[in-house]
């Protein structure tokens, strides 16, 4: 089981992990070990998500997610394959945490009257300096 959240726990069958073999330093070693990990999270088909928390991760524009509704991520990050393994993990983990918590609503404001004259003030001014430019002196 992978906990989430108090109230969200991911069972292992529900994480897909596959092990390949990572690139990098690490001489004829690594050519020979599968130390990478890719982990695969299918969010649309998950029972373990509540239904808010699924909505908000598939709104999120993550390019590890894909068209499907699957959750990729990769860990090649260390040289030993369960390190890679706590890894990817910890980054699900950190993932699904950040849309636990909705996003607050925006709250629309209008500009004060003080900063609307401001602004006309300066586009006067910045007026003025640019006819300035384009007069051409009084020849007598």
């Amino acid at each position: 089981m992978l906990i989430v959240s108090p109230s969200i726990t991911l069972p292992e069958s529900e994480l897909v992990e596959r092990f390949l073999r990572a690139d990098g330093p690490g001489g004829q070693h690594v050519n020979r070990t599968e130390s990478a990990v890719e982990l695969r999270f299918d969010v649309i088909n998950s029972p373990s998500l509540p239904e808010e928390i699924r909505a908000r991760l598939l709104a999120r524009r993550d390019r590890r997610l894909t068209s499907e509704g699957v959750l990729v991520i990769q860990a090649r990050r260390f040289r030993d394959q369960a390190r890679n393994r706590d890894d990817v993990r910890e980054r699900l983990v950190e993932i699904i945490r950040g849309v636990l918590v909705p996003p607050k609503k925006r709250v629309a404001t209008k500009p004060t009257r003080a900063s609307k004259e401001r602004r006309l003030v300066g586009k006067q001014q910045r007026g003025r300096i640019k006819q300035a430019r384009s007069r051409k002196p009084d020849l007598e």
